[in-house]
């Protein structure tokens, strides 16, 4: 089936997903101060924006991190995109059709050029999956994207031609996550030429710093980097080049402010015109002054991940009480689970604004299930659990937790240990800045954490390839998975779905896998986020369910 923007989204296979998944999350999305679009071209004029977390790096392909991919798409455009509902829809690529279970062929878009006003070809594609497994340090790889791979070629300049090591229906969907890089700006040694052990052409490939240089960060996208100051702001100008419809601003401002009090007060003061998810208790005061608030359900799951290591030196870092890992045991992880009031939070702690989460993705996207149960609160149950399993008296446990990435997270994780020392596990909490707290995490400091994590391809496979499957860095599974959970029956039923073509056992097959995942407690889902924005008279912002801020998607109103 070939890709072209009237069948736009309709991945083989795939294609009703997105549209019924786009309809129905639309469905739900909430908006105060709806305005009619009014405006162009001729209205333009600088948009400052109050962020709630810092991008870590300019380099695209650095940090798979919702900060880091919003600003990506602002400069580096990818083969193929997604709207605000998460359907597929064409960039830089205008079709995309797989000749066999193994081999897609994607039409490139022509007449476009890269900021600095060099074409954009087929030997930058080539370019940028070469480099992307070459970036140092990387604290979430993207790699896993390019893995598959085991041929990319040219036939001319504006058909590229992907051949992977086993079917992979979801290609072009993993691909939206990729930013395209020029070759010729990126220092390529003439043609570039893809081989899976190393490609030949490359040159010397720019580190994730260079990116900071306006010089390095050249895209296709509709905004160039003017200026990048880690902490303090990120400016950004039109693209006068740019092949899409033409920016509203003349500049834009974007300013790292994560305490969301100053976030706000910024807003209120004028010293910004938009900001990210501003404090729950905060918007009918924000409403009362004259701000719009949007909102709108996101694929963010908000969880707690439990470290299951087994081996020789069992001993988590963070527990104390008992002389073997507690959390090897289902029952703990049971009594963990029931022992936490998901009503009562996004009642209480959340204002309404969240959806309890009985598993790691929402209902309708793909590969989920209607319904699923959410785990009752039942504290007793808990305390039972707790007994069964050899801790009638509990133990000691901190709880790591962001205090500046999620939505009210560090009051939620104050809440469950809360919730957790009421049944016996006694429970301390280590709160620090994001980019402190998933160093740390990353390295396994701690036994239990609170996090997030957004589904970029809106599609089951993504959240247990990432969280839940077997950590198997070779075959790219697993990347995100600090708890150390492995199953070997979900990891195979979630392969072969990833693998399946045919959409109805596709996800048949997911909804397997996420509910075997979730009989053995390996995470304690809690919500997911419902995402606000606040905009000053004369703008709107639609709300996006990968709760990216794109400047793209601020209207222009009376």
């Amino acid at each position: 089936m070939t890709q072209t923007p009237e069948t736009a989204g309709r991945t083989p296979g795939l294609c009703w997903i997105r549209a019924v998944a786009g309809l129905a999350i639309s469905g739900i999305v909430a908006i105060s101060g709806v305005v009619a679009l009014a405006g162009d071209a001729a209205q333009a004029r600088d948009l400052r924006v109050g962020l709630s977390a810092e991008p870590t790096s300019m380099d695209p392909h650095f940090h798979n991190l919702g900060p880091n991919n919003a600003l990506r798409r602002h400069i580096f455009e990818s083969l193929v995109d997604t709207d605000a509902q998460m359907r597929l829809k064409p960039s830089l690529a205008l079709s995309w059709t797989p000749r066999d279970t193994t081999t897609w062929e994607f039409k490139l878009r022509p007449g476009v050029t890269f900021s600095d006003g060099t074409p954009f070809t087929a030997q930058d594609v080539i370019y940028t999956f070469c480099r992307i497994p070459l970036v140092e340090n990387s604290p979430s790889s993207f790699a896993t994207f390019v893995k598959p791979f085991t041929r990319v070629e040219a036939p001319d300049p504006l058909t590229v031609v992907v051949t992977t090591d086993g079917p992979l229906p979801l290609l072009p969907t993993n691909l939206t996550a990729l930013g395209m890089l020029s070759a010729k700006a990126s220092g390529a040694a003439g043609a570039v030429t893809f081989a899976k052990g190393g490609c030949t052409g490359m040159g010397t490939p720019p580190r994730s710093t260079d990116f900071a240089d306006p010089k390095v960060s050249v895209g296709t996208g509709p905004y160039v980097l003017r200026e990048y100051v880690r902490g303090t702001q990120i400016v950004l100008a039109p693209n006068p080049s740019y092949w899409g419809p033409k920016s509203a601003f003349d500049k834009v401002t974007m300013k790292p402010i994560p305490s969301t009090g100053p976030r706000v007060a910024a807003l209120l003061a004028g010293d910004v015109d938009l900001i990210e998810s501003p404090a729950i208790q905060d918007l009918p005061r924000i409403e009362g002054a004259g701000f719009t608030v949007t909102k709108g359900l996101s694929n963010r799951i908000i969880y707690v991940h439990l470290d299951q290591f087994d081996g020789p030196d069992w001993k988590t870092p963070t527990i104390k009480g008992t002389d073997r890992n507690p959390l090897r045991d289902v029952r703990v992880r049971e009594a963990l689970s029931k022992a936490v009031d998901r009503k009562a939070i996004v009642e209480r702690v959340m204002g309404g604004v969240a959806q309890a989460a009985g598993e790691i993705l929402p209902y309708p996207l793909s590969g989920t299930t209607k319904d699923f149960p959410i785990v009752p609160y039942d504290p007793k149950g808990a305390k039972d659990l707790l007994t069964q399993a050899g801790y009638p008296n509990g133990f000691e446990i901190t709880l790591g937790t962001p205090n500046d990435r999620y939505i009210n997270d560090e009051k939620v994780a104050q809440v469950i240990a809360q919730m957790w020392t009421r049944i016996g596990v006694r429970t301390g909490i280590d709160a620090s800045t994001a980019s402190t707290f998933f160093t740390r995490r990353n390295k396994f400091e701690f036994s239990a954490y609170l996090s997030g994590w957004g589904a970029d391809s809106g599609d089951m496979s993504n959240s247990l390839n990432s969280l839940l499957l077997c950590f198997d860095p070779v075959k790219g599974l697993g990347f995100t998975n600090r708890g150390r959970y492995c199953n070997r029956e979900v990891d195979r039923l979630t392969v072969e779905a990833m693998a399946t073509f045919e959409e109805a056992k596709r996800e048949d097959l997911l909804r397997q896998a996420s509910a075997l995942a979730m009989k053995d407690y390996p995470l304690i889902p809690l919500h997911f986020e419902v995402t606000p924005w606040a905009t000053a008279k004369g703008l709107r912002y639609v709300p996006r369910i990968d709760q990216y801020t794109l400047v793209m998607n601020v209207e222009l109103t009376p």
